[in-house]
């Protein structure tokens, strides 16, 4: 069977990755007059970003400050956030937000024309601003009509399947990229090079993420040799969908939505006396668990009711979420409360880097929610994930500008070893036979339910010891997987292997990583360690790729703190 065909181009900077991360970054190589590349494997405008709905933190009201942003974004992340970029962000947001406005984004105002801002779960001021319950969509496509205006070069529908090294000078210089239109391969060099996929949230079967959402740069920059950071925290969003996991923003509880079980009562009185349903996610989706499991539920759902708003309020600042619950579960929000359950959502893990977006591999960088920057710490704020994407978009963006300008001048290299590596994996793939083998589907459905039942909301070392059993038994069929589609053009088949094995190496992590914490802190939450434990927890996992055992392997790092006293730990309640 033949190799792919290989095309061979150089930019000053490449991105992977086309939401809001990653083309606020491009912005920034664009219009500092360096040749930008963005390579996206959906169109950019299908990005994840694209789904977000609340909103975005920013302290621009002169009635709130950025101290108090930051404050409650390292209370929120049960104080193992690095405190340096969380000043950083919440110093930052207000301009970003700002400079998105003045790009055309239609963000919802108030009768005097100010940005509109609503409140969100674990903040201490309605600092949240919004386009109705569009924000990501509003947002992305206004970075996307800058990309356009100011000539980003977009490779579109292009999968990354390899991050390349310079051996010699010891540093990240681009990329393999694979075609889908034509199942040709790209060597993509670059000076530069962002990691800007996202999460990871599709290693849970119930999830809120587009199907795009498998890691796939985390995955690759560890097997180049920058660290993972902190893969154990993984976000339940306490209001999915019952029957989909679809997301129900949680603007609906700014909005004054609240829970209620089978009995018609709300019940977060008894679990966050002082913020009840505007409780931070991790704590919010304990409750809900507790009340299925109390019986208070009804077909492992409680309920979210929105009625008391009014038909008015809904159709103008909730269509989305109306047509939802519409949709997918045939509840007009108007007349029934809504059936939730807690779904994973997002992943506070990602590539570990300092405040500037530097992973531990010179001049790999990488911003949003593939990086462990570490904003979020062992739990997300709501609102704090697009603020994230656009403040370390636009600082790594210009951190980039100067590493390719001042130190990363000479032209990388490309081994020729690592081309034919992937040439040679894409021919075996294609070669294994279907007797004997596995299907993609078949491994994806088994780790994705194995994550679900062993690591979810509440943990156990028996749990997690049986999941990570699981999934190296999994690891180990992935050897024999094998694709029905032998083509080049538009092969989905090819990259699903690909996708799954980033989705494989990320639940190791996961689950071993999990293991290793013997505390509860944030969404991490041990049934067997039920406290948080800061002599011995207070520090980031580290999970790296050990080429050797074909495996990942644990360490840890510090949380890096400012001397600020305001941010001495303590219980974490709301």
């Amino acid at each position: 069977m033949s190799s792919p065909t290989v095309q061979h181009h150089q930019h000053d900077i490449v991105i992977i990755g086309a939401g809001l991360a990653g083309l606020r970054a491009a912005f920034e190589g664009i219009t500092a007059g360096l040749d930008t590349a963005v390579i996206s494997k959906v169109h950019p405008l299908r990005s994840h970003s694209c789904a977000a709905q609340g909103g975005v933190n920013a302290a621009i009201n002169p009635k709130d400050n950025w101290e108090d942003h930051a404050y409650d974004t390292v209370k929120g992340a049960d104080f193992i956030g690095d405190q340096d970029a969380i000043d950083l962000m919440c110093q930052e947001a207000p301009q970003a937000v700002l400079d998105l406005d003045t790009m055309g984004c239609p963000f919802s105002r108030e009768d005097d024309g100010t940005i509109a801002q609503r409140a969100f779960g674990g903040a201490n001021f309605p600092r949240t601003a919004y386009a109705a319950d569009r924000t990501g969509h509003a947002m992305l496509h206004t970075l996307w009509e800058q990309a356009i205006k100011n000539g980003v070069n977009v490779y579109d529908e292009f999968h990354v399947l390899k991050i390349l090294t310079d051996k010699q000078r010891k540093r990240a210089s681009g990329v393999v990229a694979y075609e889908i239109a034509t199942g040709t391969l790209h060597v993509i060099k670059g000076r530069a090079v962002l990691v800007a996929t996202g999460g990871y949230s599709r290693v849970f079967a119930h999830n809120t993420n587009a199907m795009i959402n498998t890691g796939d740069g985390i995955a690759l920059a560890m097997r180049a040799g920058a660290p993972a950071a902190d893969l154990e925290f993984v976000q339940f969003h306490p209001t999915g969908l019952k029957s989909s996991g679809l997301l129900i923003s949680e603007g609906v509880r700014g909005e004054g939505a609240y829970l209620i079980g089978k009995d018609g009562k709300r019940f977060m009185s008894k679990y966050a006396p002082n913020k009840l349903e505007l409780a931070s996610r991790d704590v919010v989706s304990r409750a809900e668990v507790m009340e299925i499991k109390a019986g208070n539920g009804v077909d492992g759902a409680v309920f979210l009711d929105v009625r008391h708003l009014g038909k008015d309020l809904i159709l103008e600042r909730l269509p989305q979420i109306r047509q939802l619950a519409i949709d997918f579960e045939g509840v007009d929000p108007i007349d029934a409360p809504i059936p939730v359950r807690p779904t994973c959502h997002y992943t506070m893990g990602g590539i570990r880097a300092n405040k500037f977006g530097h992973s531990y591999l010179e001049g790999l960088f990488t911003a949003g929610e593939a990086s462990c920057v570490s904003i979020h710490g062992g739990n997300r704020l709501g609102a704090n994930s697009l603020i994230e994407g656009i403040v370390f978009g636009k600082i790594t963006g210009k951190e980039m500008v100067r590493y390719a300008k001042e130190e990363g001048e000479a032209v990388p290299q490309v081994e020729p070893e690592d081309i034919s590596e992937v040439q040679q994996e894409i021919s075996a793939i294609k070669a294994t036979p279907a007797k004997g083998g596995k299907r993609v589907a078949d491994l994806r459905d088994k780790l994705t339910e194995s994550m679900q039942e062993h690591v979810g909301v509440f943990r156990t070392e028996d749990h997690l010891k049986e999941g990570l059993k699981q999934v190296r038994k999994i690891k180990s069929d992935f050897k024999k997987v094998y694709i029905d589609d032998k083509s080049d053009m538009f092969n989905t088949d090819l990259l699903g292997v690909y996708e799954l094995r980033s989705l494989i190496d990320l639940a190791e992590g996961t689950v071993m990583a999990a293991l290793e914490r013997k505390e509860s802190r944030g969404a991490h939450s041990r049934e067997d360690y039920p406290n948080r434990d800061d002599k011995n927890w207070m520090k980031h996992t580290l999970v790296s790729w050990n080429h050797n055992r074909q495996g990942v392997e644990i360490d840890y790092d510090e949380v890096r703190t400012t001397g600020n006293e305001r941010y001495v730990p303590v219980e974490r309640k709301y």
